[in-house]
């Protein structure tokens, strides 16, 4: 079975600009590799990550339940697995199906964070996405051994690893239109009281996009091409992975606290990113068919 790569669109000048965001030299085989960034960055005390990481730990303190997230993890995990057999099986028959059973375990993750206040105190602790911010990020996540393992273990490899890393550098623009709610400036044309923690929606969307696809695939089948197919194989295991990141993350606040306060900030710093980023993607991948984009009649 032929795995689905999250690396599949990452150019050469993608992974120039990655390194360039860390401050590093291009290799000279010009591969920019996850493994081959740690090799290349030195630590960096960073007392704005630390504090931010401890404050969400003392925050949810007692709110988390250690099985119920680690038995999501786990099978977030195993919905990544499945993702090549999803891509393999075409176009779903209907509107209830593997995308639909890919997203259940991320429902169930962000029922119990939503029941903890989890979302909001991210956004009390977290800044809005800026260039220092994600370049602290990413520095954080390529040191942060915990975490890559556990992304090889549930079988991301080294270029999907790196995508994903990609996928927080290079987007700064992008991200900073992800307000945190907290930060929506005083007249805008609608209750701000109303619109859910920037990291709630980021999770949110994200499993409203993979759950979508049933529906959208089968609806629109006659236009639907193997590169559409491939699409959605591959942002949603981006996704996935984002909210693998994510329950890591939420796993070590309860857990054996394998990652340190810096890496705890950067993890859920990017397991948002990477959800933002790929379900944009997605619903101009996927959902916006153009004429481009659609099969050919004949083949209709």
């Amino acid at each position: 079975m032929a795995q689905i790569s999250t690396a599949a669109n990452m150019t050469a000048a993608e992974q120039r600009d990655l390194a360039a965001v860390l401050g590093v030299d291009d290799p000279s085989d010009g591969a920019v590799t996850w493994a081959g960034l740690a090799g290349q960055i030195e630590p960096r005390s960073d007392s704005s990550f630390a504090s931010r990481g401890e404050a969400i730990r003392a925050d949810l303190d007692g709110r988390l339940e250690r099985d119920r997230l680690e038995r999501e993890r786990e099978n977030i995990a195993a919905a990544i697995g499945r993702v090549p057999a999803v891509r393999d099986g075409g176009v779903p028959d209907g509107t209830d199906g593997p995308y639909t059973a890919l997203a259940a375990p991320g429902w169930r993750l962000y029922d119990h964070l939503l029941e903890a206040g989890f979302f909001e105190s991210l956004d009390e602790n977290l800044p809005r996405f800026t260039a220092g911010h994600i370049e602290t990020t990413v520095r954080e996540l390529v040191l942060a051994d915990p975490l890559s393992s556990a992304l090889d273990g549930v079988g991301f490899d080294e270029a999907e690893k790196t995508a994903l890393l990609t996928d927080v550098a290079n987007n700064s623009e992008r991200l900073a239109r992800w307000v945190p709610s907290n930060g929506i400036p005083a007249g805008v044309e609608f209750e701000t009281e109303t619109v859910p923690p920037l990291h709630q929606r980021a999770m949110g969307g994200a499993l409203l996009w993979i759950r979508g696809l049933d529906r959208h695939l089968s609806q629109y089948e006659v236009l639907v091409t193997d590169e559409i197919l491939d699409d959605a194989a591959q942002y949603t295991k981006a996704m996935l992975g984002g909210l693998f990141v994510t329950a890591t993350a939420a796993c070590d606040l309860v857990g054996d606290r394998r990652l340190t306060d810096e890496q705890l900030t950067a993890a859920f710093t990017a397991g948002s990113a990477v959800g933002i980023v790929a379900q944009e993607e997605l619903c101009h991948s996927v959902f916006y068919i153009t004429d481009e984009m659609r099969a050919p009649s004949e083949l209709r």
